[in-house]
């Protein structure tokens, strides 16, 4: 066990097996100010430039050894490539959507034919290949995608989102089906391109605005859909506090589950996850770090 590599220590940390310490890692965008500084590569160049972004996640392991590369730096490429209009923002505010094409109705709602060659992913996958010449097998490469409950709130508007979710959950189900199956794809393209972990990032839509028999309905059975059809090493991140869903989180088959300092009580978590789910984070990066 002694002198594990980078890779295998996160691997089989996630795996539920013996590690000789804990990964130092990070399951969100490492894209800082000063590694933009450092290498030249900056915000918003980087979210769509595949040589800028990898440099950019690369500087993360080579400049602050951290023991993984993470990339992109926000949650918005799925969306983009369904339609919706993305501002890429400045190096210091990331990017952001600012139209939801199916807000007033989802008839029309559907991944386009050849998703992956829309918008920004064809520069994602080409990163992805750029970074695995980079560190070859030693060091893994995180990449991130939007979840199916972000995307979905992407596409439709946040009002529309809670409407349907709350008035109408079979018209909700029907496009949280649609948004599973594009993450499905995207996330499976960039494991065919050599990411080795899916991060599935979940903003506040889900844990500040879905109690938990909601998430039960709605979110588990699309959790289970994705990891049962994605190939891979598979992470999803929770923004806010996730404690009331944690407990049917884990029964998702994701092997990593990341969690904000805002959720309360670690212990108690960890014993309720048991073997289920590898926790990870739960350290606040602008007061701890």
């Amino acid at each position: 066990m002694s002198g594990l590599g980078f890779k295998e220590r996160l691997l089989n940390t996630l795996k539920g097996k013996p590690v000789d310490r804990v990964p130092v890692i990070s399951i969100t965008q490492t894209g800082i100010i000063e590694l933009m500084d450092a290498t030249g590569a900056s915000w918003p160049e980087a979210h769509s430039d595949p040589e800028k972004m990898a440099e950019l996640a690369f500087a993360a392991y080579d400049l602050t050894r951290l023991e993984a590369v993470r990339y992109p730096y926000c949650s918005t490429v799925l969306a983009e490539a369904m339609g919706c209009k993305v501002n890429l923002g400045s190096k210091f505010i990331q990017p952001h959507v600012i139209s939801h094409p199916f807000s007033e109705d989802t008839d029309n709602i559907e991944a386009p034919k050849n998703l992956v060659e829309k918008a920004r992913i064809p520069a994602v996958l080409k990163a992805t290949g750029l970074l695995k010449e980079k560190v070859g097998e030693n060091v893994p490469i995180i990449a991130g995608i939007e979840g199916p409950l972000t995307l979905f709130s992407h596409l439709t508007g946040v009002d529309s989102y809670i409407k349907w979710s709350t008035l109408n959950p079979d018209y909700a189900t029907q496009c949280l089906n649609i948004a599973t199956t594009a993450c499905i794809e995207y996330a499976n393209e960039l494991i065919k391109h050599g990411a080795d972990v899916i991060c599935v990032s979940e903003g506040n839509v889900c844990s500040d605005l879905l109690n938990s028999d909601m998430f039960e309905f709605f979110v588990k059975p699309q959790y289970h859909r994705f990891c049962e059809n994605t190939t891979g090493i598979k992470i999803v991140h929770m923004c806010g506090n996730a404690n009331p869903m944690l407990d049917s989180l884990a029964e998702c088959g994701f092997q990593g589950i990341s969690i904000e300092e805002k959720v309360k009580d670690f212990q108690a978590i960890k014993k309720m996850v048991g073997n289920k789910s590898c926790l990870i984070g739960n350290i606040s990066t602008s007061t701890t770090m």
